[in-house]
């Protein structure tokens, strides 16, 4: 999309252009990453799991004590009026909340109004789910994976070492444990048994794992949320990652070793091929 005025833009209950549209200086969000965020994937000009998301945005929010401006009925009728306004076959849609605006002191302030801001993206191609490489690093990020916040210094460094090595993904570890990707969940299969990391404060449990866990139980396919090792992956017959953008995208290559038979899996292809079937 366009800067300017072509593109609009849904600042707490009002539509307007880009141009329009302001930051405050003192915006908690702005200097301290006060604030929590979702994207949702837009489908044929639906919103995909946007209930999910939702409600994952309302749980991020109360976890870092921001009461959300509005309720989620509320939310819903805005973010259609800005698919009304800017229709978007296959993209998605950004959204944000911060506490608001106050003098910079690290204490909450007596009062704030918290700030929401949301906007679309039309993809000009899909999303690649091509087999893609990785990167072991260590995870630097804080204690708290479970919040969706603002603060991704830490995934942006991942992202960047990775980007750095040319992979696709850099895969978190703490210690010799396994945890997610930067900007994805991670799974194996080893004997056709799926696993992921338990839903904790450690990461981020992802609306696609969500869908990706009940669609392996529709499949018969036996899933472990277990921790499980850099050589356990490593060992693995099949690796894949999932995110509201990526979907399910196949991992051949960790650290520059082969997965498996170093091509995408049987379990990894029956579970995107039953993601595609949602979309249907």
């Amino acid at each position: 999309m366009a800067r300017g005025v072509g593109m609009m833009i849904l600042v707490n209950n009002d539509l307007m252009t880009r141009d329009q549209a302001t930051i405050d200086i003192e915006d908690r969000g702005y200097q301290f990453g006060d604030g929590v965020y979702e994207v949702v994937r837009i489908y044929n000009g639906v919103f995909f799991e946007l209930d999910a998301h939702l409600d994952r945005l309302e749980r991020s929010a109360a976890e870092i004590k921001i009461v959300l401006p509005f309720t989620q009925e509320k939310l819903k009728a805005n973010l259609n009026k800005l698919i009304q306004q800017v229709p978007v076959q296959s993209g998605h849609v950004y959204m944000q909340v911060t506490r608001g605006v106050a003098p910079r002191n690290h204490p909450f302030p007596a009062k704030t109004e918290p700030v929401f801001v949301a906007y679309t993206k039309e993809y000009e191609k899909e999303p690649s789910r091509s087999p893609g490489r990785a990167v072991f690093t260590e995870d630097i990020r804080w204690l708290r994976c479970d919040i969706k916040s603002l603060n991704l210094l830490g995934n942006v460094l991942g992202k960047q070492f990775a980007n750095e090595q040319n992979v696709d993904e850099a895969i978190f570890h703490r210690g010799e444990w396994v945890t997610e990707g930067s900007s994805t969940n991670v799974f194996i299969v080893k004997n056709n048994v799926l696993y992921t990391h338990p839903a904790n404060h450690f990461i981020l449990d992802g609306i696609t794992r969500r869908v990706i866990l009940s669609d392996a139980n529709e499949l018969g396919i036996q899933v472990e949320e277990e921790a499980f090792t850099k050589q356990d992956l490593l060992d693995s017959d099949e690796v894949f990652i999932s995110s509201t953008t990526q979907e399910v995208r196949p991992i051949v290559e960790v650290n520059g070793q082969p997965i498996g038979t170093g091509k995408e899996g049987e379990i990894t292809l029956s579970l995107h091929a039953k993601f595609t079937s949602r979309l249907r």
